[in-house]
């Protein structure tokens, strides 16, 4: 999340959110609602219920890059930067590779500074040429 979100924005994501929840409720193993709803969580500032989507998410597509590295974030934001490094780890060895997003992620900020982190950065680094 790299802009702060307008209010006419967060009015909107409350209105979606809302309408996510419902669809949640009646159609509770829709992998899709989760992954929206703990983009949304996320953005709302609702990390706890962000990460227990993400963790279902995880659960469902185990291997799928993008869905380790958001779980990564989603700990980073509770607190838990040792499981954050853990599932960043498996993220990039299942194929994330967007580094230069890594080192500017406001989702990771709690992990900077942090030698595993660094270390995680220098390990996928290209080969210089």
């Amino acid at each position: 999340m790299s802009a702060r979100p307008t209010k006419r924005t967060r009015r909107q994501d409350q209105v979606e959110l809302a309408f996510l929840e419902a669809v949640h409720r009646r159609r509770e193993n829709n992998w899709r609602v989760w992954e929206a709803l703990g983009e949304l969580y996320t953005r709302a500032g609702r990390y706890e219920e962000g990460l227990a989507m993400d963790r279902r998410l995880a659960d469902r597509h185990p291997e799928d890059p993008m869905v380790l590295y958001n779980l990564a974030c989603s700990y980073a934001l509770t607190g838990r930067p040792d499981d954050a490094l853990v599932v960043l780890a498996r993220a990039l060895a299942a194929g994330y590779s967007d580094l230069p997003w890594m080192r500017r992620d406001k989702d990771l900020v709690s992990l900077h500074g942090d030698p595993r982190f660094e270390a995680l950065l220098q390990r996928k680094r290209p080969p210089d040429k």
